[in-house]
C-alpha cells in the first residue's frame, strides 16, 4: 500500500455517548490516520471529552465551532482545515457507527488502485442497511434514484455520507459556497464530483442504524434535500460560485 497522510474528519453534536469510542476504532482501522472531530459547540460536553482524552492521544485533533450551522458546513470547515495541512487523503464519516470503520483499510485500497473518491454505497451489490423500518428504507432508497434521475448520477447511493477523497479531488468539489447546508449537503457533493469528472467507486458497506445516541435527521432536512436537487439542477456549473 502506498505511503499517505490520512486524515478523518468526523463533525460531532451531541455524541458523546460515541465520540470516543469512534476515534479509538477508527485509529485501530487506520493505525497511521489523524482524527478531526468538528464540533458545533454540543451542549451535552462532547468538545470536553475529546479535549480530555487528546491531551495523551495527539493525532486526535478538536476544532470547535461557535455555533450549529448544518452538516454541510461543518464538514467543509474540516475539510479546509486538513488539506491546508497536508494531506492527501481525508475521510468524512459519521460518530455513531453507521458507517463502520472495517471498511477504512479497503477504501485506501481502492483510491491506490485509481479512484478519486471512494463511496460507502448501501446500495451496490453486498450493500446494504441493518435495523431500518421499511419507511426509511422506502425514503433512503427512494431519495437516491430521485436525486439521480434529476442530476443525471451514475451513482447508487446518492446520499452516502461515508467517502474518502484524494485531497486535490476534494479541492476541486468544494470551490464556493454551498448551496445545500443539511443532508442535502451529501447530495450536492455528489453532483460537484460529478461535474469535475471524478472518478468514483462504490464501495459495498453494511450500514446498520445508530446504538446510541439520537438521529438528526428531520423534516425540514428531508425538505431541503427534496427541493434542493432542483436547485442544484438550474444552478449546473455555477454551483462553484
Amino acid at each position: 500500500m502506498t505511503f499517505h497522510r490520512i486524515a478523518v474528519c468526523i463533525p460531532t453534536y451531541n455524541e458523546r455517548e460515541n465520540i470516543l469510542a469512534i476515534a479509538q476504532a477508527v485509529r485501530e482501522a487506520l493505525p497511521t490516520a489523524d482524527i478531526l472531530v468538528v464540533d458545533d459547540n454540543s451542549p451535552d460536553g462532547t468538545a470536553a471529552i475529546v479535549h480530555e482524552f487528546q491531551k495523551e492521544n495527539p493525532w486526535l485533533k478538536l476544532h470547535v465551532r461557535e455555533e450549529k450551522k448544518g452538516l454541510g458546513a461543518a464538514y467543509i470547515d474540516g475539510f479546509q482545515r486538513l488539506i491546508a495541512a497536508g494531506y492527501d487523503i481525508i475521510i468524512q464519516m459519521d460518530a455513531d457507527f453507521s458507517h463502520q470503520p472495517k471498511y477504512l483499510p479497503h477504501f485506501i485500497e481502492e483510491i491506490d488502485k485509481g479512484a478519486d473518491v471512494v463511496i460507502g454505497s448501501r446500495y451496490v451489490k453486498g450493500g446494504g442497511t441493518e435495523n431500518w423500518n421499511i419507511i426509511r428504507r422506502i425514503i433512503s432508497r427512494g431519495g437516491s434514484l430521485y436525486s439521480r434521475t434529476i442530476l443525471g448520477l451514475h451513482q447508487h447511493d446518492v446520499t452516502a455520507g461515508y467517502k474518502c477523497w484524494r485531497a486535490e479531488t476534494l479541492r476541486k468539489v468544494i470551490v464556493g459556497d454551498l448551496k445545500l447546508s443539511g443532508f442535502g449537503f451529501q447530495i450536492e457533493m455528489s453532483f460537484r464530483t460529478k461535474l469535475v469528472g471524478a472518478k468514483i467507486k462504490e464501495y459495498p458497506i453494511i450500514f446498520p442504524d445508530r446504538e446510541k445516541g439520537v438521529s438528526k435527521m428531520s423534516g425540514k432536512i428531508f425538505k431541503e434535500a427534496l427541493f434542493g436537487v432542483w436547485k442544484l439542477l438550474v444552478l449546473g456549473h455555477r454551483v462553484f460560485e
